[in-house]
């Protein structure tokens, strides 16, 4: 321990004596989800190490991707690093608007990450993004009320099982919802939920040809048990619902059950933050009867660095202290090992302290489970679950999101909106050439 404490001040005297000397401010945006947040706080630690100064730009998740989007595209230079995902990486890597991460240091340990995070976020064998955390989605439910309720949750439900769950555990009269699930538009916000839940339907976004699949009846069928559950057990205006918004409903012990990020998990049992941190348990995303394929999904959110940008050295530096084992270490050590970002490293998985950690075992197993290459029960000419990893994706399921939440808030029938993203769909998808 004593080596390597020492080796480890060796290492942070030598970053600050080339660090400071060339020191840079470099400015980074991300997404305003938990632990991007916590990473925050860390920063001094970095710059200690460094010399280098971080300015932050902190954003809404729809938000950030048009910002990022747009400066990537446009050549705009105001960030040296930006936080994205499984979608963007592969296809900005292979435009060539992102730095290779192909000479990061031994001490790193490249290979420590956990293989589905590295090949979603690499082009032709090489890394284009770091993981900061690596999710995949789970449904979390109140022990208690589903003890009240008289039920077991199994480790692999089903869709109907969410149903009765949640009309067993729905008492409008103490605020409590049977189930929280997002409707906010957004591809990777109500989006990318929407089309999971459809994958578990059988359901798929375009046939082997290009052509929209919004006109078949897995899509009619998933919607319509969607707006069912969530008109019956949801809580009020779910329509505008995304991921922090529920985290915040569950926390204050308003849902008996929310099915979404496996990143939640820590935030949803630390007593600082949940009321019911103490009732939580955890389960697979559900399937609908005789349908094999889970409504889970799989995604890292990741720091990639511009290829605009003048300071590639000090950005490579911070993505190295943000997503290296020490990083884990600096937070287990201030916060428990409970509150580490997760998803990322395989060695994470093999720490004994972490594997004591409620969660942390159907956390792996959910992103084990979620398999990019055969996200659909019928073939599909793309990869990836809850997206399409084509450029045009991003465009065309932002769009067809806000149709479907228009169906959420009341303002169209399912069959108007399947309809809409069916048109919607194809339209785009000739323009570009595919069809």
């Amino acid at each position: 321990m004593y080596l390597k404490n020492a080796l480890r001040a060796a290492t942070a005297f030598s970053l600050i004596a080339t660090g400071t000397a060339y020191a840079e401010t470099i400015t980074i945006a991300t997404v305003n989800n938990g632990d991007m947040i916590r990473m925050q706080g860390y920063t001094d630690d970095f710059t200690a190490k460094t010399g280098h100064e971080v300015e932050w730009v902190t954003l809404e998740e729809n938000v950030l991707r048009q910002r990022v989007t747009t400066d990537i595209t446009t050549k705009g230079g105001q960030f040296d690093i930006m936080t994205i995902g499984m979608y963007e990486t592969p296809i900005w890597g292979a435009n060539g608007w992102l730095v290779a991460l192909d000479d990061l240091s031994a001490e790193y340990d490249v290979d420590d990450i956990l293989p589905a995070m590295r090949g979603g976020l690499s082009h032709d064998g090489t890394l284009y993004a770091a993981p900061f955390y690596g999710e995949s989605s789970m449904v979390m439910y109140r022990t208690d009320l589903m003890e009240k309720a008289g039920l077991d949750m199994p480790d692999a439900p089903t869709w109907e099982f969410i149903r009765e769950a949640a009309a067993a555990m729905d008492d409008p009269a103490n605020d409590i919802n049977g189930v929280c699930l997002r409707g906010k538009a957004g591809w990777g916000e109500g989006g990318a939920f929407i089309t999971v839940t459809a994958n578990s339907f059988g359901a798929r976004w375009f046939d082997e040809n290009w052509n929209a699949q919004f006109d078949q009846p897995e899509w009619k069928e998933a919607l319509e048990f969607y707006v069912s559950l969530m008109n019956d057990y949801g809580p009020e205006g779910y329509a505008t619902n995304g991921f922090n918004e529920n985290l915040s409903l569950f926390q204050q012990g308003k849902c008996g059950m929310w099915i979404d990020a496996t990143v939640a998990a820590s935030f949803v049992t630390n007593p600082k933050d949940s009321t019911v941190a103490d009732s939580v348990g955890f389960a697979l995303a559900p399937n609908h009867e005789g349908v094999e394929k889970r409504s889970n999904w799989l995604w890292a959110w990741a720091l990639a660095i511009p290829a605009g940008t003048q300071k590639a050295d000090a950005a490579k530096q911070f993505i190295e202290w943000a997503t290296s084992k020490d990083y884990i270490e600096l937070v287990a050590a201030n916060e428990g090992w409970a509150n580490v970002p997760p998803g990322a490293r395989t060695s994470l998985y093999e720490t004994p302290e972490y594997q004591d950690v409620p969660f942390a075992k159907m956390t792996l197993d959910s992103i084990n489970a979620a398999d990019p290459t055969d996200p659909t029960v019928k073939p599909v000419p793309y990869v990836g679950i809850q997206f399409v990893a084509i450029p045009e994706f991003a465009g065309i399921a932002t769009e067809v999101s806000q149709e479907f939440s228009a169906v959420y808030a009341g303002q169209q029938s399912i069959d108007e909106a399947l309809e809409k993203a069916q048109a919607l769909t194809n339209d785009a998808m000739e323009a570009a050439g595919y069809r």
